[in-house]
């Protein structure tokens, strides 16, 4: 088996569209750089996602210098959002974390609530470091997530995935597969493990930066969404719910909290500290 390396790299400027694989990142505290800065909300600043709106998966955001994000989808103009003039936020309600967040101008609600015709607004985490604690039972005093679902970064695994597709061949959907690994929306894929490795780490390190695996990611109805087109089917959530049950959720992946800070690139060693 040839040496562990670091794949690909995906970030996500804004939660629930289309992200971006650069061949380098740099990893702050909270994530990589520039990851779920943004998010659509509803009226009762809930977050909005693909769960209830699967064409978000055909909307795609252009991180610009600054922070500001160039928005693009099926039948709008693209729209460049600027980040907001510091000062007024909203409450925003993720996962029942309430978070405060700048809102953007009125012209990008209305560029999206027209896209979902939906009321939702755009809003932007303008404090990262102190915004939003991760969870207290998976985290150390002071660590702070984005926008993300929950943990800094999420980690996948080529050889899961290959044999994951393998079960899928194997089951009454089979012609869902294989599917690709963006419906997992990873933002670190490492090659050259053996599959399901990843549910027995507890350190790992890519290149020079350092990562406490938190738990297991436990999947949902985002993982059914072809990425493409945004039709949902049965896969991999049956077959995760066969082979890949712990507890109450349905696992592939892993989340991540950095202990260092740097820049990680294609082709970075990848190494299991413990």
């Amino acid at each position: 088996m040839p040496k562990p390396l670091l794949h690909s790299i995906h970030y996500y400027p804004l939660k629930a569209v289309g992200g971006h694989a650069p061949r380098e990142a740099v990893v702050e505290p909270w994530g990589l750089a520039g990851d779920r800065r943004w998010v659509l909300v509803d009226g009762d600043g809930q977050i909005v996602t693909q769960r209830p709106h699967p064409r978000l998966a055909l909307a795609a955001a252009e991180l610009l210098p600054g922070g500001g994000i160039r928005m693009s989808a099926p039948g709008l103009e693209p729209l460049t959002v600027a980040v907001p003039p510091s000062g007024k936020t909203v409450t925003v309600d993720i996962w029942k974390d309430l978070v405060e967040a700048e809102p953007a101008d009125e012209a990008a609600h209305a560029w999206f609530s027209a896209y979902l015709d939906a009321d939702v607004r755009l809003v932007h985490l303008d404090e990262p470091a102190t915004r939003r604690p991760i969870d207290p039972a998976y985290a150390r005093q002071g660590e702070t997530v984005s926008f993300a679902d929950g943990y800094p970064l999420l980690l996948t695994t080529l050889s899961s995935l290959d044999a994951l597709n393998s079960l899928i061949a194997q089951g009454d959907h089979s012609d869902e597969g294989p599917l690709p690994m963006n419906r997992f929306r990873p933002n670190v894929v490492v090659d050259g493990t053996a599959p399901w490795a990843e549910d027995y780490w507890s350190r790992i390190a890519i290149g020079e930066v350092t990562f406490r695996v938190a738990k297991m990611c436990g999947r949902c109805v985002v993982t059914t969404t072809d990425q493409r087109t945004a039709e949902r089917g049965k896969e991999p959530l049956r077959t995760l719910a066969h082979h890949r049950r712990f507890g109450d959720q349905l696992v592939f992946g892993q989340n991540l909290v950095p202990e260092t800070t740097g820049s990680i690139r294609i082709g970075d060693p990848f190494t299991v500290l413990d």
